[in-house]
């Protein structure tokens, strides 16, 4: 598919947060969408974008399914999918300069022209395999993206700083790039990290709440105020800003749970929300 030199980003995490086997990892992802019942009122709405979480498998793939089942039927030009950085911080916003991402299911091909037209220098905005190199988040997406869609086009979008001002600029640039095609666009995040089960509960609520009433300012200001948590807030606030800017007018938040409802161990859980704007 590409040719020789060929700039393609490595699996991080294939054998340790997914099956690095392809028929396992097919079956596996095949069994969460054949779990995730969608809504019809819900998948027969104009979907522009969507909330998943980025744990293992094992214990966040049940509830990003629930996401993926309600866009499996419908067709997008190309996929943007916005992670944060966890191993690294770094100023700025990076959009992976290669020709694809490599899965156990095969390489997605990134859009090009998609990407390049998101770039802005003057916003930090850049081109750069700065945060991808080993970063999970966006990675843990294409499994899922590989079996409802098939063959697909996409840009990876890590965020290394998430304060407002990057947020703003994101937001801005996907909704300029949005509003000329038909772009799907996902926010990979999960919640509270380490609280024990019933802490971690009321924790999430809060951005339960304000992701239900659709009101990503109101999330930023419980981000920064540090009485909600979640580690790809920056992503997930972005997403709904220019999902809204695009024309959206409902949020729906689809499942939630955290590793502790998988697990059956609540001491110390991580939290996992899939939710779609339309």
């Amino acid at each position: 598919m590409f040719g020789k030199g060929a700039t393609i980003r490595q699996p991080a995490v294939s054998g340790m947060f997914y099956s690095g086997n392809a028929s396992e990892l097919k079956k596996s992802v095949e069994t969460f969408l054949h779990d995730a019942p969608a809504p019809e009122e819900i998948t027969n709405e104009n979907i522009r974008a969507v909330i998943v979480p980025h744990a293992g498998f094992i214990y966040s793939g049940q509830t990003a399914a629930y996401a993926y089942n309600v866009i499996k039927d419908k067709k997008y030009d190309a996929v943007v999918i916005v992670g944060p950085s966890h191993r690294k911080y770094f100023r700025g916003i990076s959009l992976y300069p290669g020709e694809a991402y490599r899965t156990p299911l095969g390489d997605v091909a990134i859009d090009k022209e998609l990407r390049d037209d998101m770039v802005d220098e003057n916003d930090r905005i850049v081109l750069s395999d700065e945060g991808h190199i080993e970063e999970h988040s966006i990675e843990v997406q294409l499994p899922f993206l590989q079996l409802i869609f098939g063959d697909f086009l996409f840009v990876p979008v890590v965020m290394g700083d998430q304060s407002r001002s990057f947020v703003d600029k994101l937001a801005r640039k996907l909704d300029e790039v949005a509003h000329r095609r038909n772009v799907l666009l996902i926010a990979s995040t999960d919640l509270s990290h380490y609280y024990p089960y019933e802490s971690a509960v009321t924790i999430d609520k809060g951005v339960i709440d304000s992701v239900e009433r659709y009101d990503h300012d109101e999330l930023m200001t419980r981000l920064e105020q540090r009485s909600v948590e979640a580690c790809g807030g920056g992503p997930m606030v972005a997403v709904m800003q220019a999902s809204k800017l695009l024309g959206c007018k409902k949020s729906s938040v689809l499942y939630y749970c955290n590793s502790g409802d998988v697990s059956g161990d609540k001491s110390a859980v991580v939290g996992y929300l899939a939710a779609s704007m339309s």
